[in-house]
C-alpha cells in the first residue's frame, strides 16, 4: 500500500510538471508567433503602412472601388460614403465609411480590409485607416471613419481597378470594456 502511494505521488508529481511546461510552451507561442508574423510579413492588415514613393503617375488612372461587409450577425449598418474613386497613382487619397451601431448595447468591432485582385495589397498603402483600432460603439452611435491611402506607382499598368472590401467583424469578450 505504501508503494502505491508513493507511485501515485509520483505519478501526480510528473502530472504537474507535464502541466506546468505545457502551460508554459503555450504562453511562449504568443509573441513567438508575433516575431514569425513580423518577419514575414504576414497578419501586416493592422499597421501604417509606410510609402517609398510619392511621386504621383499623372499619364494615368486606377479606380478604386469601395465595399463594406458585416459579420457575426454584427447588428451594425456599415458602408462606404462614395463607391468608387478615379485616382492617380502616387495621390493621396482619403475615403470616408459611415458605421452605426442599431443595437441596445454597447459594441466593439474590428475592421478587416481584404483586395481584389489579392496582390494589390502590396501597393496599397494605407497611412490612417480605422481598421488599425477596435471600435466601440455604443447604442444607436454613428461616426464617419477616414481611410487615407496611396497607390504606388509600381503598381502593373495592366491592374486599371482594385477593389478595397472591409468586413467588419464582433470582437468578443468586450461587452464589460465596453459599458
Amino acid at each position: 500500500m505504501v508503494n502505491t502511494a508513493q507511485s501515485n505521488l509520483q505519478l501526480m508529481r510528473k502530472l504537474f510538471v507535464i502541466s506546468l511546461a505545457m502551460f508554459g510552451f503555450g504562453f511562449a507561442l504568443i509573441p513567438f508567433y508575433q516575431k514569425i508574423c513580423e518577419v514575414t510579413g504576414v497578419n501586416r492588415l493592422l499597421k501604417q503602412d509606410e510609402v517609398a514613393n510619392t511621386q504621383v503617375d499623372t499619364a494615368r488612372f486606377v479606380t478604386i472601388e469601395f465595399d463594406s461587409n458585416l459579420r457575426s450577425a454584427l447588428p451594425w449598418t456599415f458602408r462606404p460614403l462614395q463607391t468608387s474613386a478615379r485616382i492617380h497613382p502616387g495621390e493621396l487619397t482619403t475615403v470616408m465609411y459611415e458605421i452605426r451601431n442599431n443595437s441596445t448595447r454597447a459594441i466593439t468591432g474590428q475592421a478587416i480590409p481584404s483586395y481584389g485582385p489579392q496582390f494589390a495589397d502590396r501597393f496599397f498603402k494605407k497611412i490612417d485607416c480605422f481598421c488599425f483600432t477596435q471600435q466601440t460603439l455604443q447604442p444607436g452611435e454613428s461616426r464617419q471613419m477616414p481611410v487615407v491611402f496611396v497607390i504606388e506607382s509600381g503598381l502593373p499598368q495592366n491592374i486599371n481597378t482594385i477593389t478595397l472590401s472591409y468586413s467588419f467583424f464582433e470582437v468578443e469578450g468586450t461587452a464589460k470594456k465596453a459599458g
